[in-house]
């Protein structure tokens, strides 16, 4: 039996006992049969469970280092490389489950990654950004209800694009997404944020779905769900990097500087990390950690101010 004969059956395992997205097996795909693409070079015969050894692994390792892109000109990043080796893992943690002699998993050791820092806005700068927003137009309201939205439910965009009216409880200001892996969580949203998105709900005339759109008023397409005005990722990009130009912020300003300026903001006023990897919905509590350094100078700053000094 060959590696690429068990590929599929390790995908669809994952896809219905693990109930990984159809993303992430698309993903897995790819990973394992660039495994099976350059093992099989590297050997040159059809790649076999037992082929996959220690010296095999680390000549992969070296090749998937050298990887470049189909033009030439790019190499695969470390967090990619590292994409293919926790494919690899769960792979042979498949093979193992089912006695099929193989590499140990645990021998599939990952490179060490170092985290880019952590961009943030400080509460000044929100209000800044918001201040810029003409709030005369529906467009305006629209623009304020997403940034209120990023900002108080920690939001990632693609779940805020995918929102519908009917998606999101005004009164009690809260609800559930499906975020990444299909699970779900709760938002919760400041009584502004629920203000600001209910006064855009109350200035639009149509009856479409989804709870923001974009500004054309093209009525010829056959699609009666509207979804064809459903606002994209890219353009809530483009929103929120206007405004941050004109309140005359520096720093690169995204969605999700937003969501981490939400995650900041509740470390530095005393949330604890369980929490905050909670409501961004973190599978683990070392992605969320990525905040902590944000908050070591104000941790110092509480230090100094309440611990008492010996003479």
């Amino acid at each position: 039996m060959y590696v690429s004969d068990l590929i599929e059956d390790f995908l669809e395992a994952l896809e219905i006992e693990s109930g990984r997205s159809k993303k992430t097996v698309e993903n897995y795909r790819l990973y394992l049969y660039r495994f099976v693409e350059i093992a099989t070079e590297i050997l040159d015969r059809d790649l076999k469970p037992a082929d996959i050894t220690p010296e095999l692994l680390r000549k992969y390792r070296l090749k998937l280092n050298r990887y470049e892109s189909p033009n030439g000109d790019e190499n695969l990043a470390i967090i990619t490389q590292s994409y293919h080796l926790i494919a690899l893992r769960g792979f042979l943690k498949y093979l193992a489950k089912r006695e099929i002699k193989s590499l140990d998993p645990s021998l599939v050791d990952l490179p060490h990654i170092i985290r880019k820092q952590v961009t943030f806005l400080t509460v000044d700068e929100v209000e800044r950004l918001l201040d810029q927003i003409d709030l005369t137009t529906e467009s305006g309201l629209r623009d304020r209800a997403i940034i209120e939205l990023l900002y108080s439910g920690g939001l990632r965009v693609s779940e805020l694009i995918n929102l519908n009216r009917d998606s999101i409880n005004l009164e009690r200001r809260e609800f559930v997404v499906r975020g990444k892996g299909s699970k779900d969580r709760p938002i919760f949203i400041s009584e502004a944020a629920a203000d600001r998105v209910a006064e855009y709900l109350g200035a639009r005339s149509d009856s479409l779905p989804a709870l923001f759109l974009n500004n054309s008023k093209n009525t010829g397409t056959v699609d009666t769900s509207g979804n064809h005005r459903r606002l994209t990722a890219r353009s809530v990009e483009r929103i929120i990097e206007k405004y941050a130009r004109m309140a005359g912020i520096t720093k690169h300003v995204s969605p999700h500087t937003l969501r981490h300026s939400f995650a900041t903001d509740l470390l530095m006023n005393g949330a604890d990390l369980r929490s905050v990897q909670s409501l961004l919905g973190h599978a683990d509590v070392s992605t969320t950690q990525i905040y902590t350094h944000v908050t070591d100078q104000h941790l110092k700053e509480i230090h100094d101010k309440f611990h008492s000094e010996t003479n």
